[in-house]
């Protein structure tokens, strides 16, 4: 008897046991985690001549973390891509900050982020819609700079500070600010000079889709090659090595910018003017330091474009007009006229397909040239 007691009281206990039922607490900021990410498979052929291509490329990767801490939301991104060259990894962590965004009039943005210049800065790759980003952004914006900062994204370590103001009737508000101090060095750089990168801008919203705005930029690139050393007779002063004794210091960017969109629906217009002053790099975007004093102090760019559907929501066809100058001079001018087709299979998967006629008079031989490019973009 005793022995059927036990089994069956051990019997309750192991049922009691599988019936009840353990909570686990989980923070809210771990529930707000999400994490997302997007591919950019691409083909690219060009006629350009003594430099032909015909080449399949993996684009971009990125991965992304987006997260929620009471009224901070915060991300960190991590990339890769298929930029090669001295302080260029493949891999690298691009964006890494936090945002306090309690009121839409004044947020605080700190980390590693989007430079507060131009509109097309903080596209989205994909929603840019095309095999790049325009001439003039990559080179004035912090993309592949043309103060040789390494391929940054247009993106840099700093604060900033940005809000929409003056809501009318129906809550849309009219005016945008944003201010940012920064480094200056690009990403994941320590700043080299001690002296910081203030970027600001601010639009207009007069009607729905519309924004009209203008943006300033003023710093600096330091531990950039100024000059070498030379003696009394004017030679230059060699190192232990052979090498020639570099000076270095700082060189200024001076930049701005002029801004025009209209977005609305599946229809979308932009317009930019860009300018620089500040010596340039014997490279852009390659992580050199040693200033071309040949290429002038100025330059400035621009590109207009219009994406249209034509079949809405899955096909939209394009049209870009763009010119990059390195030296402010016709001579150095880079112009593309382009032409292409936008197809989305859902709204995570779409395909590319363009088209470009480029006149590069920087060119020692023939400056004109065609380039294809298709591309299979996919967000998850």
């Amino acid at each position: 008897m005793k022995k059927l007691m036990t089994l069956a009281l051990m019997a309750l206990a192991l049922t009691a046991n599988a019936q009840e039922k353990k909570t686990v607490e989980v923070p809210q900021w771990v529930s707000n985690i999400k994490f997302s990410g997007y591919g950019m498979l691409q083909y690219q052929g060009s006629d350009q001549e003594d430099a032909e291509s015909n080449t399949f490329k993996l684009r971009l990767a990125r991965f992304i973390l987006d997260g929620k801490i009471g009224d901070f939301d915060w991300r960190a991104q991590i990339q890769g891509t298929n930029a090669t060259g001295p302080g260029q990894p493949t891999v690298q962590l691009v964006d890494l900050y936090a945002e306090w965004r309690k009121y839409p009039e004044f947020k605080v943005r700190a980390g590693q982020f989007k430079r507060a210049f131009t509109y097309e800065n903080p596209t989205h790759p994909i929603t840019q819609g095309w095999r790049g980003y325009a001439d003039v952004i990559n080179n004035l914006s912090g993309f592949g700079d043309r103060t040789g900062e390494k391929s940054s994204g247009g993106r840099d370590i700093g604060v900033q500070i940005s809000g929409d103001l003056f809501p009318n009737a129906e809550g849309r508000r009219l005016f945008h600010y944003q201010v940012g101090i920064y480094n200056g060095e690009g990403v994941n750089e320590t700043d080299k000079d001690n002296r910081k990168d203030i970027i600001g801008g601010f639009w207009v919203m007069p009607i729905k889709g519309l924004r009209v705005g203008a943006f300033g930029w003023t710093g600096s690139r330091g531990n950039m090659t100024v000059d070498y050393a030379k003696d009394a007779n004017g030679n230059y002063i060699l190192d232990s090595k052979g090498n020639k004794t570099a000076i270095t210091g700082s060189v200024a960017k001076n930049r701005y910018a002029f801004s025009a969109e209209y977005s609305q629906g599946e229809y979308m217009f932009r317009a930019e003017y860009l300018h620089s002053q500040g010596w340039g790099a014997a490279k852009a975007g390659n992580n050199t330091r040693e200033v071309d004093y040949s290429k002038g102090d100025k330059a400035d760019g621009w590109y207009a474009f219009g994406i249209v559907p034509v079949i809405k929501g899955k096909l939209h066809a394009k049209a870009r007009y763009q010119c990059y100058r390195a030296q402010k001079e016709w001579d150095s001018a880079k112009t593309s006229y382009e032409a292409g087709l936008n197809y989305f299979f859902t709204k995570n998967l779409e395909m590319h397909l363009e088209y470009a006629r480029i006149n590069d008079r920087s060119l020692a031989g023939k400056h004109d040239y065609n380039l294809v490019d298709l591309e299979m973009d996919f967000r998850f």
